[in-house]
C-alpha cells in the first residue's frame, strides 16, 4: 500500500543540492535551477542529475549531450530562485549574473559559484516527468570554499 503523505514527507528528507545548470545547443545557451544532482560514480568521475523532460533544457541536453553545474553557497539563494525560471543567455550575463562559457564544453558557468564542473552525457534514463542524465566529469574548477546550498535551506519544497 502506497501512502502518499508518508511517500512524499520521506522523500521530502533526501537531501537536494541546489545548483545552476547550464546547457548549450548550438549558439543558444540556457541555464536552470538544478536540485537533483548526486555523484554516481569514482572512476570515471560521473554524476547524475534529473531534468523535467517537458522543458526546453532537457532538449538541449539531448541534444548537445553535455552540461555543466555551477555549484551555489548559502547566500546565494536569490540566484537559485532567479534560475528557477530557465534563463537564456545575452552576451555575458543571465540578467544580472555573471558568467563565463566552459572551455570542455562551452556551457554557462556561474562566475560568481563555488566552482563547477562540466559533463560530457554517457548515459540516460527517460520514465516518468523527470530524465537521468549520467554526465562524466570531464573538467572542474573550485573558485572558494562555502557552505553549498540545499533545499533543506529554503522554505521551498521540489520532490515527493
Amino acid at each position: 500500500m502506497l501512502d502518499d503523505n508518508a511517500k512524499r514527507t520521506l522523500l521530502r528528507h533526501l537531501p537536494h543540492p541546489l545548483n545552476i545548470c547550464g546547457v548549450k545547443e548550438g549558439e543558444e545557451i540556457n541555464g536552470f535551477t538544478l536540485s537533483w544532482t548526486t555523484q554516481a560514480s569514482f572512476k570515471p568521475p560521473m554524476i547524475a542529475i534529473g531534468v523535467r523532460q517537458d522543458s526546453r533544457s532537457h532538449a538541449m541536453i539531448k541534444a548537445s549531450q553535455v552540461f555543466a553545474v555551477s555549484f551555489l553557497d548559502k547566500s546565494q539563494k536569490d540566484m537559485a530562485e532567479t534560475f528557477f525560471k530557465p534563463q537564456k543567455g545575452e552576451g555575458s550575463k543571465f540578467g544580472d549574473v555573471d558568467y563565463t562559457l566552459g572551455e570542455a564544453t562551452g556551457c554557462p558557468i556561474i562566475q560568481s559559484a563555488l566552482g563547477y564542473i562540466e559533463c560530457r552525457v554517457r548515459g540516460s534514463l527517460e520514465e516518468g516527468d523527470h530524465s537521468i542524465f549520467l554526465g562524466e566529469v570531464v573538467a572542474s574548477e573550485l573558485y572558494r570554499e562555502g557552505e553549498p546550498l540545499l533545499l533543506q535551506d529554503t522554505p521551498w519544497q521540489y520532490g515527493g
